[in-house]
């Protein structure tokens, strides 16, 4: 396939990934690292389109931080200005909503102070470079291949430190990385979680075999280097794919998980939990779940997708009673702990599928005021949102990490009788192209 160089090309817009939208030969493209507004030389490869020079400068551009920016991938907004980044994503949150019909004028976005160094949750990949030298660092986009990183700036340094002592200790004690084409080697990926609250740090060793020489040395070593590290787990993961953690898990030090604090309550957190990446803007999320819940203290609530429970539990504090309903085990036996920790009794949990639960809540005709609804970036369902409609909820609450299957499902909610109040971007990830939005739906009345 041949490679063909334009001149003077002039992005347009973005597109929903935030490259500059460029139309060559009466086709569009995407390309990474124009703003629109901007004239540049690009090359295009297939349906792939790639920037070779700028030509003439957006005044939102500014110069990326990161020394690996146009290699790693795993940030692609860093070479635009952040009050942009957030114009950028308000745009891209209406234009959702517009293409189911649905005209939007939502709130102002919360974005951040400092949008940098925000995730609690990072991992590291192990492997070598051309020389044979292990590296560190963060897979280039769409690729298997590892781009090395000293210093990621949206995590915080420790975690930064913590993944280069590991590759250092690995060199040193010549434990190899772990090979998934040859099925030979060590160490794959290390996972560190930070709760910032208590300043307490887990510490997951991906290995693609569970014994091995030098083990109890090589761990003692990175918990002597660092001795902030509260609790080290070897995760075993033989499998080959590219989901990080496998099954098995073995504690090597401390308790196995880590707790935080969020919107004053304590949680638990293990390698398999799932837990907001950023905590200072989950923060105002959830807050913005309670305005919206609007609880007296009467009033009973549905926590679907409840993950941990962190919502369910946050809410119960002001609620009559809440159900919170999670399909995987390992989170719901998490939330069920969460509960004991902060002594909340109101609150009962259900490891079942949520759509399910609601059509046997009104089989029984249990009248629930408010449903949370958090589900995963694919959205939900035409089955639950008609379990919905047979529960009749005053109130929904839906928490998405993509508008664009949000706006498909509330349409599908306004047809069973509900009206769209409010909805608010919420800033989870800044320097990418992700953005979460919070969004109401009230019961209309007759």
């Amino acid at each position: 396939m041949k490679q063909t160089t334009y001149k003077q090309v002039k992005a347009t817009t973005y597109d929903e990934f935030g490259r500059g939208q460029v139309i060559v030969n009466k086709k569009t493209y995407g390309v990474s690292g124009m703003i629109p507004g901007e004239v540049g030389d690009i090359s295009i490869l297939g349906d792939y389109a790639k920037v070779l020079t700028i030509e003439t400068k957006s005044k939102a551009r500014v110069t990326p931080p990161c020394k690996v920016y146009d290699r790693c991938g795993s940030c692609q907004l860093q070479h635009i200005h952040y009050q942009e980044q957030l114009k950028f994503k308000t745009q891209y949150v209406i234009d959702c909503f517009a293409n189911y019909d649905i005209a939007i004028k939502p709130k102002p976005i919360i974005g951040m102070n400092e949008p940098f160094q925000y995730r609690n949750k990072n991992q590291f990949g192990y492997g070598y470079d051309k020389s044979g030298n292990i590296i560190t660092g963060l897979y280039e986009e769409n690729t298997h291949k590892l781009v090395p990183v000293k210093d990621c700036l949206i995590q915080d340094q420790l975690t930064n430190e913590l993944f280069g002592s590991v590759q250092e200790l690995m060199t040193k004690m010549r434990i190899q990385p772990f090979q998934e084409d040859k099925r030979i080697g060590i160490v794959r990926y290390v996972l560190v979680k930070r709760a910032f609250q208590t300043n307490q740090t887990l510490v997951t060793v991906v290995t693609g075999v569970e014994n091995f020489p030098g083990k109890k040395e090589f761990f003692n070593a990175i918990l002597k280097k660092h001795p902030e590290i509260t609790t080290l787990v070897q995760n075993i993961n033989n499998r080959k794919t590219s989901v990080v953690l496998g099954d098995s898990e073995k504690v090597f030090f401390g308790k196995g998980f880590i707790e935080d604090i969020l919107c004053g309550l304590k949680f638990r957190i293990s390698s398999k939990s799932f837990y907001q990446i950023n905590s200072i803007q989950t923060e105002k999320l959830y807050g913005l779940v309670k305005q919206y819940a609007n609880l007296t203290g009467e009033e009973t609530v549905i926590d679907t997708y409840s993950g941990i429970g962190t919502i369910g539990l946050i809410l119960a504090q002001n609620a009559k009673q809440v159900y919170s309903v999670e399909l995987n085990k390992d989170a719901h036996y998490d939330a069920i702990s969460n509960a004991k920790i902060n002594n909340i009794k109101n609150i009962q949990f259900f490891n079942q599928d949520a759509t399910q639960f609601m059509i046997g809540l009104s089989r029984e005709k249990v009248k629930v005021d408010v449903v949370i609804m958090d589900p995963t970036r694919t959205g939900s369902t035409i089955e639950f949102i008609n379990a919905l409609r047979q529960l009749k909820p005053n109130r929904i609450i839906y928490v998405s990490c993509e508008p664009a299957t949000q706006a498909r499902d509330v349409k599908d909610i306004v047809n069973t009788g509900y009206r769209l109040v409010e909805i608010v971007p919420v800033d989870m990830f800044p320097q990418t192209y992700h953005v979460e939005t919070i969004t109401l739906l009230s019961l209309k009345t007759a």
